[in-house]
């Protein structure tokens, strides 16, 4: 099923989890059981992401295949423009369309640690766009998805040039946006309403991800560039003394972020899990549905 056939069919917020493929062999066994406990959390869909510069591209699709056969979940690849090229990529979708995954995240993508610079690691795809219309042409029966940032694009410190990029990328085919983290619900109410201005009417999913240790979050600031962590959330992460009391007000810091947005009735709430399921079990324990 299309995400944005989920999406449009919902009377109320649907939810989501991502996942990343193990590096070890070992480790495959583990992410399946997070899977399978989250799974009994009704997830709408799955998504699965690339390393960076796409140096987990070939498990991606593993792990794709490998949940689509076996969970019966519905699936979206993460797909980067980051060394990929145009035979590449007809040659990824073709093998998704043929085991019945129908759903991609079109993303730029992080600079390989192999590359000296950005612009030795493009090759066809300059800019998630450029992926965007290159599926929407050859692949009209796939959906689409991209990114968006409620605190500014770290590369676009023009907020009204960024929402306008935006723009283009829906207006180019894509079907939804997810945003990435954040931990005010005012910044993403602010960008929603900010897109909504420029004319993007596709469904905004809101990206959460709650701080479980104290290096985890200083590791979840390198990753989002961008991201802010409200000053009250960072004095008490940072007054506590073990991160088993970290993760209980982080877990109640994302609770409450997850409840005003289910009362406000988003379309949809997409969780980073990190391939661990407790933390997200703990939220779905503490929250209201409408």
């Amino acid at each position: 099923m299309l995400v944005r056939e989920i999406l449009n069919s919902a009377s109320e917020p649907v939810f989501s989890f991502e996942f990343f493929p193990p590096k070890r062999d070992e480790d495959w066994d583990t992410l399946f059981e997070t899977i399978a406990n989250l799974n009994h959390l009704h997830p709408s869909y799955v998504s699965v992401t690339y390393g960076a510069g796409g140096s987990t591209r070939s498990r991606t699709h593993d792990l794709v295949t490998k949940i689509q056969k076996e969970t019966g979940l519905t699936v979206v690849s993460h797909l980067t423009c980051i060394c990929s090229d145009r035979e590449e990529t007809s040659s990824i979708l073709e093998h998704y369309l043929e085991h019945g995954i129908t759903n991609v995240l079109a993303l730029r993508g992080d600079k390989p640690a192999s590359a000296a610079t950005l612009a030795e690691a493009i090759k066809d795809f300059p800019h998630a766009i450029d992926l965007v219309r290159f599926i929407r042409k050859n692949f009209p029966s796939i959906g689409i998805g991209v990114a968006g940032f409620p605190e500014g694009h770290p590369e676009t410190p023009n907020r009204l040039k960024e929402i306008e990029l935006l723009k283009e990328k829906v207006d180019a085919g894509a079907d939804y946006i997810v945003t990435q983290l954040f931990f005010d619900n005012r910044d993403y109410f602010d960008f929603v309403e900010r897109c909504r201005i420029a004319g993007i009417d596709v469904p905004i999913i809101a990206g959460i991800m709650p701080v479980t240790t104290k290096k985890g979050m200083i590791r979840m600031s390198e990753l989002a560039l961008g991201a802010r962590i409200p000053s009250h959330l960072l004095k008490k992460v940072l007054e506590t003394e073990n991160d088993g009391d970290v993760a209980k007000i982080g877990i109640d810091w994302a609770t409450a972020q997850v409840q005003e947005l289910i009362d406000r009735q988003v379309r949809g709430i997409h969780f980073y899990t990190l391939n661990l399921a407790d933390a997200t079990m703990k939220i779905f324990k503490n929250i209201s549905r409408i």
